[in-house]
């Protein structure tokens, strides 16, 4: 028998459990508040879409900061292959790059949207636009375990519908709640789905931005805005211990620095920094030994020694970075390179080798790729995605306490809670 299904929010998650949910022949009614679908998936990846990782599966769960095991029925029941099958089939070739990330070939994040968007026509799924859920509907409902006269009787809820923000009630066999986190704001995300959670006697775990760039304390900073540093490698320290390191890319900012590598730190040393302002070095040259590096800067001044300390090293460093490093190499700008003493070569090396900053605070929500914190999951069923709590109801994607590093994997954890509570709703 067909049931009547409706999905709440139109992200990922929420795209692909109305997709697999009308698969098995239900009427699916999409619910989204904005003016159109999957607006955060048009700004992930700087508008290119990592839409998942093209790892083993095994590293899937590595890559996953918390609550990783609760994914395993997830992750398997639609893993990675499938996530970029699913995409090729409905008219998204795909390629891979470095670090198994996975990008449509057109490099433009609007395709995954217009993919999506077919496939839910395919599947005749209803898409209401500016349309705003305000609560949930249920009722509830009595379990004898043995008969009418059992002692022991367990007063359950079951899901009825919604209400609408007009007022207007919804009726529903099963609801799946997929309205994402607090991050970006702006495209909707603003934790609607955790009151409505709550409402349904769930527990909602403390949530912190998490995947989101930090506040350096060093003014020269705001003068490299824009530049990009390929290949580097960074470690961040308390006091004498070392609690990160990394190799990859980084960017700086107006207010300190962002990128890859450094939106992956925030989601490990976030609560040691929200204590203390903590020191992160960057090595600029990580592939040479200090030796082999020192080698390489004799080898340019030998090259260049009649000429000025400033017009020297522009070999080894971005045109940007040139004036900072000099300021704080503390060496005469104009000093001829004969003239370098053995000293001041050495301040030169230990700046591109452990060049350091002052890490001192993160950026907030509107910056954050993701939220770490949700809906606790030891309260939903991992191998469907319902409410232990309320029958009937599902809840999928960054609503729920689970978030992972860059590089696809918090998109992968969206297709894949998705299509469990898509498909286990449809039973």
């Amino acid at each position: 028998m067909s049931k009547n299904i409706i999905v709440v929010g139109g992200g990922a998650a929420g795209m692909l459990a109305a997709y697999f949910a009308a698969d098995a022949g239900n009427k699916v009614t999409l619910l989204e508040k904005n003016e159109k679908l999957g607006k955060k998936i048009y700004i992930t990846g700087k508008g290119r879409c990592n839409l998942t990782n093209a790892c083993d599966v095994e590293e899937l769960f590595l890559n996953v900061k918390s609550n990783s095991k609760f994914l395993y029925s997830a992750f398997y029941g639609f893993d990675n292959s499938q996530v970029i099958a699913f995409f090729e089939k409905h008219g998204m070739p795909v390629k891979v790059e470095r670090g198994n990330r996975v990008f449509p070939v057109s490099d433009k994040s609007s395709d995954v949207i217009f993919a999506l968007q077919r496939a839910l026509k395919e599947k005749k799924v209803e898409v209401l636009l500016h349309t705003e859920v305000s609560k949930l509907c249920y009722e509830k409902i009595t379990d004898t375990k043995a008969d009418e006269e059992a002692s022991d009787k367990k007063t359950e809820l079951k899901i009825t519908g919604v209400i609408l923000k007009d007022g207007t009630t919804m009726a529903a066999d099963a609801v799946i709640v997929a309205t994402g986190g607090l991050s970006y704001p702006s495209t909707g995300s603003t934790g609607d789905g955790y009151k409505m959670a709550e409402s349904a006697g769930h527990t909602v775990t403390e949530c912190t931005p998490s995947l989101v760039p930090f506040n350096v304390k060093e003014e020269w900073v705001k003068s490299l805005q824009g530049l990009s540093l390929k290949n580097t490698a960074i470690s961040i320290y308390s006091g004498k211990k070392k609690l990160y390191e990394d190799f990859g890319e980084m960017l700086f900012t107006h207010f300190g620095v962002s990128g890859p590598m450094i939106l992956s730190a925030s989601a490990s040393i976030k609560q040691s920094l929200i204590k203390q302002p903590l020191d992160m070095y960057i090595d600029l040259k990580p592939a040479l030994t200090q030796e082999a590096l020192d080698k390489r800067i004799l080898r340019e001044f030998e090259e260049a020694k009649n000429k000025q300390f400033k017009n020297s090293i522009n070999k080894l460093l971005p045109a940007k970075m040139i004036p900072v490093i000099i300021e704080l190499s503390g060496i005469d700008p104009d000093k001829k390179v004969n003239e370098i003493s053995k000293e001041e070569r050495n301040r030169l090396l230990m700046l591109f080798k452990k060049l350091p900053v002052t890490l001192n605070g993160l950026r907030g929500y509107n910056e954050a790729i993701i939220t770490k914190g949700g809906i606790k999951v030891k309260e939903i069923n991992p191998s469907t995605m319902e409410s232990k709590l309320v029958n009937g109801l599902y809840f999928a994607g960054e609503v729920l306490d689970l978030d992972a590093y860059t590089g696809g994997f918090n998109l992968q954890i969206a297709w894949s809670t998705g299509y469990l509570a898509g498909t286990s709703a449809a039973v």
